[in-house]
């Protein structure tokens, strides 16, 4: 800490110099000092906290956190929605998520959601000047636990309706009660066409889940799993899901009754789409988010700043830690 003496040099400095406006030459004349010594002192009063200089982007983005997520995780692209004092940080999601929609989009492209309120943020939060020329598909089917304003179902015909383009609904619930029964309803022709669609998609936009939160929660209520299939999936170690598939901590897909009794299209087929814009907000999807990205799930990432800072230290934190027995974990 400066010396009182020196702390008031500094504040007098910078007041002049930031506030009034004055050049540093004028500034050495007013406070009867050299041009390189206020140069010194400017500095000095950023090291020690006397001057703050934050940029405020008026995109509203944090690109430093985004540079941040692109490096450390391989990412094609990122915006981070930048935290403001009466935003919604889901309404600034949701904005970054739409700009970016529409920069991408292009006539004759193939468009695929998911669900969950992130996308539903998004949908909101698209406004065009002209129409597209472009398809709406879905990844997954319905659930009626799912409030409706955020099922794939409304967040399609919404979109299409704010784009001017078509759309194509999936006709079929997210979950089954047995496997055989999926399987079945898969090869029903306008369910197997759908999916296959989707599969063909030049571009998804995805929200990503956590599996006691939201929709991610309403799906595995739907399942009714038994103790066994419970016990299963709490081995697998869950830690987010997307389009109702779920995945652990390094992005590997869980299997068992939450993939066999699930009618959506599966992560292998995601990969196979050329983008896949995952969309997130709130530090309770820190997990989810990091599984996706480290299992190279999504191509491009859009969430706000406090998810991505806690995705960010989750990183630093779990690579630090060694390797334990799962077994362990879990007692």
């Amino acid at each position: 800490m400066p010396a009182p003496r020196e702390l008031e040099s500094l504040v007098a400095a910078a007041r002049l110099y930031y506030l009034e406006n004055l050049s540093q030459a004028e500034v050495a004349q007013r406070l009867g000092t050299s041009r390189s010594n206020v140069s010194r002192m400017l500095a000095s009063a950023v090291e020690q906290g006397v001057v703050e200089i934050r940029v405020n982007d008026p995109a509203g983005r944090d690109r430093e956190l985004e540079e941040a997520l692109r490096t450390r995780f391989g990412l094609r692209a990122v915006r981070v929605a930048q935290r403001t004092a009466n935003g919604d940080a889901e309404q600034q999601v949701g904005t970054q998520a739409g700009r970016l929609l529409l920069s991408e989009l292009r006539d004759g492209m193939t468009v695929a959601l998911s669900w969950g309120s992130a996308l539903q943020s998004m949908v909101w939060h698209t406004t065009v000047e002209h129409d597209y020329a472009v398809k709406l598909v879905q990844l997954v089917g319905g659930l009626s636990a799912v409030e409706n304003e955020v099922s794939g179902h409304e967040l399609v015909r919404e979109l299409a309706s704010r784009l001017g383009a078509t759309y194509r609904y999936l006709h079929a619930p997210a979950t089954l009660t047995t496997a055989a029964a999926r399987d079945a309803l898969a090869e029903e022709a306008s369910v197997e066409q759908a999916l296959a669609e989707a599969r063909r998609a030049d571009i998804a936009f995805v929200g990503i889940g956590t599996p006691a939160h939201g929709s991610s929660a309403a799906i595995l209520t739907a399942l009714a799993l038994d103790d066994e299939e419970a016990s299963q999936l709490r081995k697998a170690g869950p830690v987010g899901d997307i389009a109702a598939r779920y995945f652990d901590a390094e992005g590997n897909p869980v299997l068992g009754a939450v993939h066999e009794r699930v009618l959506a299209v599966t992560l292998s087929d995601l990969a196979a789409i050329p983008t896949v814009v995952g969309v997130a907000c709130g530090r309770v999807k820190a997990a989810g988010v990091l599984g996706a990205l480290r299992g190279r799930l999504v191509d491009v990432l859009v969430c706000d700043e406090s998810l991505a800072r806690a995705v960010l230290a989750l990183a630093r934190d779990t690579d630090r830690k060694p390797d334990t027995d799962e077994s362990e974990d879990l007692r």
